[in-house]
């Protein structure tokens, strides 16, 4: 008993652990990279312009958001939104960034497959990450197992979400550095070091698919080993 807990507590440390450090992983990495200007000295906003018109993408515009990294490209408005930091600063981290999420506006005009097949898991996704722990916990509950089997079920969409978001991400990151060279706004010195805001960004997508893969391994060993009992 003390053993299964002791594996239990260990376990749900590691979840709680694993987005811990990624995210401490990336504010660490950013604060470091958000110190150091790029030699071409353009704001993130200028990057993300830049790299829109070099691909022939003019009908998605660049605005300033709220917040610390915020940042994200909103496909259907076709806006690429940059935290106030990024938006202005001249930073590594800043080109990176800004970089990276016109990356996903590239992704958009040209149809990339993983991203287009995220979107229409979204409703489900979304669906199942609001409605599985409840249908799971209830059904566990009342003893009804079919309804576990359904929020387990769901909780796969939501997994699936998260698994599909990693080539998106990496792909985006992939566009970004190879725009970034192309286009002169790093030179060869600097590409070291922007991979490591890049790479660092990457983390919590890695570490929030670690964490929804061992969930639903959890939940579907549970559901087999109940229904053997």
């Amino acid at each position: 008993m003390f053993a299964s807990l002791g594996g239990y507590l260990i376990y749900i440390a590691l979840l709680m652990i694993i987005p811990l450090w990624a995210q401490s992983k990336v504010k660490s990495t950013y604060k470091k990279y958000s110190q150091v200007a790029t030699s071409s000295y353009m704001t993130g906003a200028q990057v993300a312009r830049k790299i829109l018109d070099d691909n022939g993408i003019f009908d998605v515009q660049v605005e300033e958001t709220r917040g610390t990294l915020s940042d994200h490209y909103d496909p259907r408005k076709k806006v690429v939104r940059l935290s106030t930091d990024n938006y202005h600063g001249h930073s590594m981290a800043a080109s990176a960034i800004a970089a990276h999420e016109v990356g996903h506006a590239i992704q958009d005009a040209e149809s990339y497959a993983f991203l287009r097949f995220r979107h229409s898991l979204f409703p489900l996704a979304n669906l199942g990450s609001n409605l599985s722990f409840i249908l799971i916990i209830a059904g566990a509950i009342m003893g009804m197992m079919n309804l576990v089997f359904v929020g387990i079920v769901f909780m796969s969409f939501a997994v699936l979400f998260q698994l599909v978001t990693l080539p998106v991400e990496f792909n985006a990151s992939s566009r970004a550095m190879g725009q970034l060279v192309s286009s002169g706004i790093i030179r060869n010195n600097e590409e070291r070091k922007t991979k490591k805001v890049l790479n660092a960004a990457a983390l919590t997508y890695v570490a929030a698919a670690m964490v929804a893969v061992a969930e639903l391994i959890r939940f579907i060993l549970m559901f087999v080993v109940s229904n053997e009992d």
